[in-house]
């Protein structure tokens, strides 16, 4: 029987790569995002239902699921991909953005997922892929909004890995790296107040190291990871992505704290 995913973020990037990747390898997809009017890509492929979610729109999420299971019958797999990046040093993010980064990339992820246990729990199966970051084992400066996002993302996904297994239901965690096109374009958002002058030589510096440090993995690279993460058949949580997610990992299973810390602030120039 074939079987169905549900991609949240499809609209761009490694949503609209992992609908791609799950099409061609004969699923049904239900590709979800916030404008689907807009989209035109997608809506033409086979076996695919392009229709609205939006994780920030808690009603927009039960019709979308009803809409996937009626077209499809039933639905394997779910991918939480909606998300961005919220950089800046803390003093110059307006309250509103704090509490954004958090809806989108924590309250949202939760939201879908509850609206898909009920039908994954019916069925004794289920699979479901939090897609979080390098960022959620280590972070960089000035990313306490994405970096506490993705920490709790690893958290809450390593909890419901205890919690749903009993009733055949699977959790993975994929943790990419750097994704071409992702910094600089809608993925982020950046903030920061000139005024602030005491932080300007740590955004200049940290701005510098990022293109040196995050290489940038294609979506389509990432996608195939995010497939074999959700296809494979292990009580397996964690699975790394693109090779600058595995080299910064490495180092970091390699060095106990301060060593890292240290290492970090070196490469970013931050000094005491």
């Amino acid at each position: 029987m074939t079987k169905t995913i549900l991609i949240t973020g499809t609209s761009s990037g490694l949503g609209r790569a992992t609908a791609r990747q799950f099409q061609a390898r004969g699923w049904n997809v239900i590709a979800t995002m916030r404008r689907p009017e807009q989209e035109s890509e997608l809506t033409g492929l086979d076996n695919t239902l392009v229709t609205r979610l939006d994780v920030e729109d808690v009603a927009s999420i039960e019709p979308a699921v009803a809409a996937g299971i009626g077209k499809f019958g039933r639905i394997d797999a779910l991918v939480n991909n909606a998300g961005y990046g919220a950089y800046g040093p803390l003093e110059a993010t307006p309250q509103d953005k704090i509490r954004r980064q958090f809806d989108v990339n924590v309250l949202g992820l939760f939201a879908v997922t509850k609206a898909l246990l009920p039908h994954f729990r019916e069925n004794r199966a289920g699979t479901i892929v939090n897609i979080s970051s390098i960022g959620g084992r280590m972070t960089f400066p000035l990313g306490s909004l994405y970096h506490g996002t993705k920490f709790a993302v690893e958290g809450l996904s390593e909890a419901l890995h205890y919690e749903l297994l009993p009733l055949g239901i699977h959790v993975r965690i994929v943790e990419p790296g750097g994704i071409q096109t992702d910094f600089g374009g809608r993925s982020l958002d950046f903030s920061n107040d000139p005024a602030l002058v005491e932080y300007q030589p740590t955004v200049q510096s940290t701005m510098a190291a990022f293109g040196q440090m995050l290489h940038g993995a294609s979506p389509e690279s990432i996608a195939e990871v995010v497939y074999a993460a959700t296809i494979d058949n292990t009580d397996r949580l964690r699975f790394e992505a693109g090779a600058d997610a595995l080299e910064i990992l490495a180092a970091r299973r390699a060095s106990d704290d301060d060593a890292f810390l240290r290492g970090m602030r070196t490469r970013f120039g931050i000094g005491a």
